[in-house]
Order: C-alpha cells, then sequence, then structure tokens
C-alpha cells in the first residue's frame, strides 16, 4: 500500500497525488491546451504575483533554506525558462511534467513530480537536516538541500519544491507519477484551487488520480 507522512509544519499546505497514465509517457504527445499555458498571453485560470513569490519563499526559508539565486522556488524558474525561450509550447518535456509546469507557471506554486515506482514507499515530506543533497540532473550536478523541506522515499530525499532529484525523475516508460503541489497557508485556498486545475488538465488526458493528503480550503 502507497503510504505518505507529512511532518507537522506550521506553514506548509501541500496536495500530494498519484496519477495512473493510459500510456507510458513516451507514447503520449502533450495535449495543445497545457503546450499553449507556455506562450505568449497564455489564457490561464490562476495568475501569480509578487505576493505569491514571496509567501512561497517564506516557505521555503522556514528550516533554514536560502531560496535565492540557482536555489529559487522552481515555480520561479519556469517564468524565466518562458521568458528566455527555453520553455515554450514547441519545447516541452512529457504530459506529465508539462501539466505541472503549466499550472505551476501560472499559479506561483513549486509542483514536484516524480516517476512513482523509482520513488519507493513509504514517503514522507519534511525539511532536510543540514548536509543533505542529491544529483539533479543527467550531467551529474548536485544540490544542497539542507533545510529545505522535501519529499522523501524508502531511500532519502527525492524531490522538492526547488528541483527534483534525477534519481526518481520521470522518462518515457513512466505510468505512475507522484505529485507534490507545495502549497503554504499563507496563501488559504491556493494549493486546492491548483489541484482542481491540475486535476482537469490530468482527466482531459484519461488519467486517473488518487490524492493521498489534500490542502486545507
Amino acid at each position: 500500500m502507497d503510504q505518505l507522512r507529512i511532518d507537522d509544519h506550521p506553514l506548509l499546505d501541500a496536495v500530494v497525488f498519484l496519477s495512473t497514465w493510459p500510456a507510458p509517457l513516451g507514447e503520449q504527445e502533450t495535449p495543445a491546451a497545457v503546450r499553449a499555458a507556455f506562450g505568449p498571453g497564455a489564457d490561464a485560470p490562476m495568475t501569480t504575483d509578487d505576493t505569491v513569490r514571496a509567501a512561497v519563499r517564506d516557505l521555503l526559508r522556514h528550516g533554514g533554506f536560502k531560496p535565492t539565486g540557482r536555489s529559487r522556488p522552481a515555480s520561479e524558474y519556469l517564468r524565466k525558462a518562458v521568458e528566455k525561450g527555453w520553455l515554450a509550447p514547441d519545447r516541452t518535456i512529457n504530459p506529465a511534467v508539462d501539466t505541472c509546469n503549466a499550472v505551476s507557471l501560472h499559479s506561483g506554486l513549486p509542483i514536484s513530480v516524480v516517476d512513482a515506482d523509482r520513488a519507493r514507499p513509504p514517503w514522507r515530506i519534511g525539511i532536510c537536516p543540514a548536509g543533505t543533497a542529491y544529483v539533479f540532473n543527467p550531467a551529474g550536478q548536485v544540490i544542497d538541500i539542507g533545510g529545505l523541506l522535501s519529499l522523501h522515499d524508502a531511500q532519502g530525499p527525492c524531490g522538492g519544491p526547488v528541483k527534483d532529484s534525477q534519481r526518481t525523475k520521470t522518462h518515457d516508460g513512466t505510468t505512475r507519477t507522484l505529485t507534490v503541489i507545495w502549497g503554504t497557508r499563507a496563501l488559504p485556498g491556493r494549493a486546492a484551487e491548483a489541484w482542481r486545475w491540475t486535476r482537469a488538465l490530468l482527466e482531459q488526458q484519461g488519467v486517473t488520480t488518487r490524492c493521498l493528503a489534500t490542502a486545507s480550503t
């Protein structure tokens, strides 16, 4: 049975859910509606601003992590990626990552998505102790996540609101994903709204979801 525990945290308001895809990700295309979210003047049900940005950074700071520079929240990185053209309607990754990136970009909330069969349960969300690090890309680059909220599996931290671990990232053969929407109580209802939008986009792709933890509304 898939198990999840969330450590006590005064600010975290997360949504965690499992998704089962109708076919391996490598055999599916990202829908036009999702790709359009990365284009100029995209029409989205959510918008972000400096208030959201500050609240998310405060969430990440709580354990002592410094969410600045290359360690800024993933949602902020997405904004830059779109501005630079690194992420665009014709430059996407896979349906699972693209869907979460679209919601993260416009909601302003970081979203982690990992392969649910590579990230072995039991799962836990909690703050990493000082000195914790993992490889986050195929080149072997390492990020220090000491003091940062992270998703842990049976082997250790595997995803977070800055960068997910290379060890558990999705791939062409992925058929199940585990997703965390990193919401904050400073923005009541926002994580739940992001979850509703994400679920709608996934259902349009024939994906079934099961929520393991739901943000308060």
